[in-house]
This record gives C-alpha cells, structure tokens and sequence, in this order.
C-alpha cells in the first residue's frame, strides 16, 4: 500500500538553518532512504518551497478566490513529503520513525490511493 508521510515544521527555524545544518538533516534521512531505494520501495521525496510562494484557490459564494499565501496561519507547515510502498501500518511508522530520529518535526502518515498517474517526464522544471 502506498503511504504519504507529510512532514510538518515550522517554516522560520528550518528556513534559519545554515546549509551545514540542513545538508546534515538531508543526508541523514537519505541513509534511511537508502534501505527503501534498494528495496524500491521509495517513491518521491518533496521539498516545498516556502509558503511565501504559495496560492490558495478558495470559494466565496459563487465567486472563485485566488489568494497569496497559505490557506491557514499556523505553527507549522506543511514542508514537504515522502511518498513509500509498505505492507501495513506497522512498516510505514517504522520508516518514518527512523527517519525524523533527532529531529523536532511532526510527521503525519496518510495511506494514499493513485486516481491518475499522471505523465510528467522524468525530468520535470522545478515551479518557482
């Protein structure tokens, strides 16, 4: 079964990081990626740019609204996700243990379902 783990944090600390810092954070997680890789077990892994550059469609009465900015003022954000295959529960919460070790942020596990594969090429332009 297919799992996003949604990683959740607050936008200000990871974004004062030095580069030190936050290449120390990536390179330890990819260790843990590394068994669900050579299991091909590991789907994407995605890192949002920051919710400055975020646009929030919403509804008022019949009229569609196209706002700058996240949808909602919050501790944290949602930064990024993982996307991975395991067979249960138990393997997913495992992982994503494994994978926040030593860090503060909130993961949330969500099974997730495929409704349209869509066709982007393996190569896709990074929005800004």
């Amino acid at each position: 079964m297919l799992y996003a783990i949604l990683c959740y944090h607050d936008e200000d600390v990871v974004n004062s990081w030095s580069k030190e810092e936050d290449d120390a954070v990536l390179a330890k997680r990819r260790r843990v990626q590394k068994e669900f890789v050579e299991k091909g077990k590991m789907g994407p892994a995605i890192r949002l740019v920051p919710t400055s550059a975020a646009t929030t469609l919403r509804t008022s009465g019949d009229e569609q609204l196209v706002l700058d900015g996240p949808f909602a003022e919050t501790k944290e954000q949602l930064l990024g996700l993982y996307i991975v295959d395991c067979a249960n529960l138990d393997e997913v919460v495992d992982f994503a243990k494994r994978l926040k070790e030593g860090e503060t942020c909130t993961f949330e596990i969500r099974p997730m379902q495929i409704f349209e594969k869509g066709v982007l090429p393996e190569e896709v332009k990074v929005g800004t």
